[in-house]
């Protein structure tokens, strides 16, 4: 719960002294806004011990047992299904499915679910055959940037923030623990490296499965209209709106976490896998799980909505609007510490580096690309700026980047991408960017909509310079190993060795 107050702290007091400040709100409003901080902390404890004690032991036993079977069409059709399910049942699909409502909803919620199940088992493929994961990334961008040339041009950023939402955070916990049981049972030297990836291709899934039905599918003009801002003018309102809500988003997400259960229920009938008080544990992390995303949900849905949109709104029609960039890189730094899948995967990274890759670097690596993912979105919205020029040469970079980082940054960098397009990207920045387009007058879906497109690219960036550096410094400590292995057996006793920053006297005792 501390780690949990400590992510949520930054970004709240930054958008209170903002509501003072530069754009005043309703006290209803803000009221709101204080009491969904405090959900969502709640929600992000409850969740992160939940995911510990269940979500990682499920998926990471499925990953072991797909690597037991011999028969590859059963392992690609079990990965498919399971992408499927987990995936439909997606809460941040669900609501983003909700507002396209051009598309028909068991339609976007079905091509969406579609494009995930394929890219899971192309994934699971990758790791059981040991293929290199930027080989893979390069023919999908190019066959998604290709498509991109015969898509309507409004119906891209649906595509991107589909791939972007539909990882969210039923989906991420589990498909990466999948990824960690697989290379777990690999005793080669490339298996840590395989144990992250399989975000980075999931995420490519409903993007050219979104991309593949805006050229076949005749579709009417699509259209986003920014949400009532919800008015309340007492406590007891505040309450009743929190406490409206809540069934709401038991109902989202508690066939998520069932489609889940019965994968699970189904892998501990064929395989006897887990124990007694194994089971005891899941169910109460199970549990645990449940109650921390209705809270995270509600919290971020009724609380961070309305501040966003209002503070994007006010500040795009005042005479500072400038101000929008500097703000935004203030909070994209900050709020991505709240995202619940971030302390997922870093927990994941640091274990599998055994320490060598901190879960403080890579809060740092993704706060920094979170920030520059803000900045460049309010640049894009106040100059009109469309999303193909920074999409393309952005993921085009990132490409070029992993033939020179080692190939753990690869997977590392790519699943991050996922992670940080989370609820709190779709629910208070997406509000944000929306308010923002609305004030400067830009159409919504083709400005506002396509932020957690970017969020999902500038990790890929920032995490693999991190991988360079990473590999330089690993490169210059082994030179100064040498050097000193070098020196030490050259010398003769009571000799000074002098090399680098290292003085030694070397005296015959400690031969």
């Amino acid at each position: 719960m501390t780690e949990a107050f400590s992510a949520v702290l930054p970004i709240t007091a930054i958008v209170l002294i903002a509501s003072v400040v530069l754009a005043p709100m309703p006290p209803g409003t803000v009221l709101l806004f204080i009491c969904g901080a405090a959900l969502i902390i709640f929600g992000m404890g409850f969740f992160s011990l939940g995911a510990d004690m269940a979500m990682m032991p499920m998926g990471d036993g499925i990953g072991v047992q797909l690597t037991k079977s011999s028969n590859l069409a059963l392992i690609l059709i079990i990965s498919f299904v399971i992408g499927v399910i987990v995936t439909v049942a997606e809460p941040n699909l669900i609501i983003l499915a909700q507002q396209i409502t051009a598309i028909p909803f068991w339609y976007f919620i079905g091509t969406v679910a579609t494009g995930v199940g394929f890219m899971l088992a192309v994934a699971v493929l990758r790791t059981l055959f040991k293929i290199r994961l930027s080989i893979l990334l390069i023919i999908s961008y190019a066959i998604i940037f290709g498509l991109a040339w015969f898509t309507p041009g409004t119906f891209i950023p649906i595509a991107f923030e589909a791939g972007g939402i539909a990882t969210g955070p039923i989906v991420v916990p589990f498909i990466l623990a999948i990824g960690f049981g697989l290379s777990s049972v690999r005793s080669d030297k490339d298996s840590q490296d395989d144990s992250f990836g399989l975000m980075a291709l999931v995420l490519i899934g409903p993007i050219i499965a979104m991309l593949l039905m805006g050229i076949f599918y005749d579709l009417p003009e699509i259209k986003m209209e920014a949400a009532a801002i919800r008015e309340v003018t007492s406590s007891r309102e505040v309450v009743v709106a929190f406490a409206a809500e809540l069934p709401t988003y038991l109902k989202d997400v508690f066939p998520a976490l069932v489609s889940i259960l019965v994968c699970f229920i189904t892998l501990q009938v064929v395989s006897r896998r887990y124990h007694k008080h194994q089971l005891i544990r899941i169910a109460i992390g199970f549990l645990y799980t449940l109650t921390g995303l209705v809270f995270f949900l509600t919290g971020v849905n009724v609380g961070f909505i309305p501040v966003g949109r209002l503070l994007g709104l006010q500040l795009a029609v005042s005479s500072f609007k400038w101000v929008l960039i500097p703000l935004g890189t203030l909070i994209g730094y900050y709020i991505v510490a709240a995202e619940p899948a971030v302390h997922v995967l870093n927990r994941q990274v640091e274990e599998v580096s055994s320490g060598a890759i901190t879960g403080k670097m890579m809060k740092r690596g993704l706060a920094i690309g979170m920030a520059a993912a803000l900045a460049i979105t309010m640049t894009r919205i106040l100059f009109g700026i469309p999303i193909a020029w920074i999409l393309i040469p952005g993921y085009a970079f990132a490409l070029a980047l992993t033939f020179f980082v080692p190939k753990m940054f690869t997977g590392i960098a790519f699943d991050a991408g996922t992670v940080c397009s989370g609820p709190m990207s779709a629910t208070f920045l997406l509000p944000l960017a929306m308010g923002v387009a609305e004030g400067t007058g830009m159409d919504l879906m083709t400005y506002a909509v396509g932020i957690v497109a970017i969020v999902a690219m500038t990790p890929l960036v920032v995490i693999q310079i991190m991988g360079l550096l990473y590999k330089f410094k690993a490169r210059q400590a082994a030179i100064l190993t040498e050097r000193q292995t070098a020196a030490i057996g050259m010398a003769a006793a009571g000799d000074i060795i002098d090399y680098g920053k290292i003085v030694l006297l070397y005296e015959e005792d400690f031969k």
